[in-house]
């Protein structure tokens, strides 16, 4: 007979079950298979653990995922994996912890995880927040030991292992994801604080330079984020209003369908509202005459992120004072590229790209000074209109590797592999006064993708055009090929490690 209490994760309205109910649920299932087919990225995850494992060599290091929370009873957020810990062991379920402890010759990787909610345990079908009948099958931590090439065990058995090392000065956690372990297990301290942090700076510098696997899956991502724009252009009409709400939902379609997710808040952004640098309410209208700004990409099945942002004449051709907007963002967005290469300072090409936009908003007359004036670090009087950097690193998360150490990103230089955007823009805001009339409410940012190669640079985004006579052309021929309506070959299925393996 099963021992089953008061379950805590029902809810207040549920009734009491009877006991020859919860007799019943405890017999008559059978053994669900899995595929255990290893991931395709498993021989690039154990590299990158030894690379961590050497840059701490006799320490222990504790890297979670974090859990899964909730709007409300029942509701759960989506959860996205921690992208350290997926970074290391492709593992994308809810909280695992992976634990490297240090060896004479490097460090011993333990995944712990959740094992399966068996049936005797009533977990599930009565956890409506974690049982497998209510979210689905996972697997078992015998089947990632295969699946991620990774030893895995019990969750439960964590506690004792930490318990073991919480008090050494030689352990090392990644906060920030797991509120168990950080009031808890192993609490903040003063102590720790900086060893805490310098893991999570490592972290974010291993990550900058990517792999050959990681590349191919940004390429993913770029190519699905490419359709979505396209989805978007063949139904912008350019004779009546839309909704950036509309604008939002074709892309978000997209973005289901040939990946996992959106990789972060889209920026639809209609006539005025362009030049509102992180506008995501995304509640007004697009009308004709307008621009539209779009700031959007598509995380793809492995939670690699695209990040574009594309700029549209709603009628079909941009106005004068749009163009000429417009064309000072493209000429720094050229000017930036041109520089960008292994060894090139962030700061030079951030340099370069502003001294563009200052020239071009000195020949708009809106610099009282000289460029150089508005240049001078005294000043930056320039930035009341491009408050942002030139880029930033790109992958697992749109703003990728965002703890590196400035001499390690923005204070550094550029690298073979690494991925980052080019973004420069301009923001004219409607009630700025310094702005001439015709010009207020512009905002332009051109955003594309970009490899770091050997000898320079590969535009990961070309296939969407940034100049201003090539993206009204783009737009025509989009809008002449209308749109296009998926069947069933066209929808691309995610990776799904459920009971069939399909």
């Amino acid at each position: 007979m099963a021992n089953i209490g008061q379950e805590e994760r029902s809810g207040g309205h549920d009734r009491a079950l009877p006991q020859r109910f919860l007799d019943l649920m405890t017999t008559g299932w059978r053994t669900e298979e899995a595929d255990l087919t290893p991931v395709p990225q498993v021989k690039h995850l154990a590299r990158r653990r030894d690379l961590l494992s050497a840059a701490f060599p006799g320490d222990t290091l504790v890297i979670p995922t974090g859990t899964i929370h909730s709007r409300t009873f029942g509701s759960p957020y989506p959860f996205r994996a921690g992208s350290d810990f997926l970074w290391l062991t492709g593992d994308q379920e809810p909280d695992s912890v992976l634990v490297m402890n240090p060896t004479t010759g490097g460090h011993d990787a333990v995944l712990y995880t959740r094992p399966r909610s068996n049936a005797e345990s009533g977990a599930q079908y009565l956890d409506r927040m974690d049982g497998e009948i209510w979210v689905g099958r996972r697997n078992s931590p015998e089947e990632k030991t295969t699946i991620l090439a990774i030893d895995t065990r019990p969750l439960h058995e964590l506690p004792a292992v930490l318990s073991a090392v919480a008090s050494s000065d030689r352990l090392r956690v990644l906060r920030g994801y797991d509120g168990g372990l950080d009031r808890g297990m192993l609490p903040v301290t003063p102590e720790n604080i900086g060893r805490d942090a310098m893991l999570a700076s490592v972290l974010s510098e291993l990550r900058m330079e990517k792999d050959e696997w990681e590349l191919a899956q940004i390429q993913d991502a770029v190519d699905a984020t490419v359709r979505g724009f396209e989805d978007v252009a063949r139904r912008l009409r350019p004779d009546a209003s839309t909704s950036e709400r509309y604008v939002e939902g074709v892309f978000s379609w997209r973005a289901r369908v040939d990946g996992n997710a959106l990789g972060y808040s889209s920026v639809v952004a209609g006539g005025p509202r362009s030049t509102i640098l992180h506008w995501a309410r995304n509640d007004g209208s697009v009308k004709p005459g307008q621009i539209l700004l779009m700031d959007m990409g598509v995380e793809n099945n492995n939670c690699y992120t695209a990040d574009v942002t594309r700029v549209l004449p709603v009628s079909g051709t941009f106005s004068p004072a749009q163009r000429d907007v417009y064309d000072i963002v493209y000429a720094s967005r050229n000017a930036g590229l041109a520089a960008l290469a292994p060894g090139a300072a962030f700061a030079e090409i951030h340099d370069i790209c502003m001294r563009v936009l200052a020239e071009g908003l000195s020949s708009l007359g809106l610099l009282k000074g000289s460029v150089e004036e508005a240049m001078d670090p005294s000043s930056l009087a320039y930035r009341r209109w491009s408050l942002h950097g030139f880029g930033h690193m790109l992958g697992l998360d749109v703003h990728d590797c965002g703890h590196a150490r400035p001499e390690a990103y923005g204070s550094g230089v550029l690298r073979e592999n690494h991925v980052l955007t080019m973004e420069p823009g301009l923001y004219l805001q409607p009630h700025d006064e310094l702005v001439p009339e015709e010009l207020r409410g512009i905002g332009v940012r051109i955003e594309d993708d970009v490899l770091v190669t050997t000898h320079g640079h590969r535009l990961l985004t070309e296939a969407l055009p940034t100049e201003s006579h090539e993206v009204e052309a783009w737009l025509a021929a989009q809008r002449e090929a209308g749109p296009r309506e998926p069947g069933i070959d066209d929808i691309r299925p995610a990776v799904h490690r459920g009971p069939t393996g399909k």
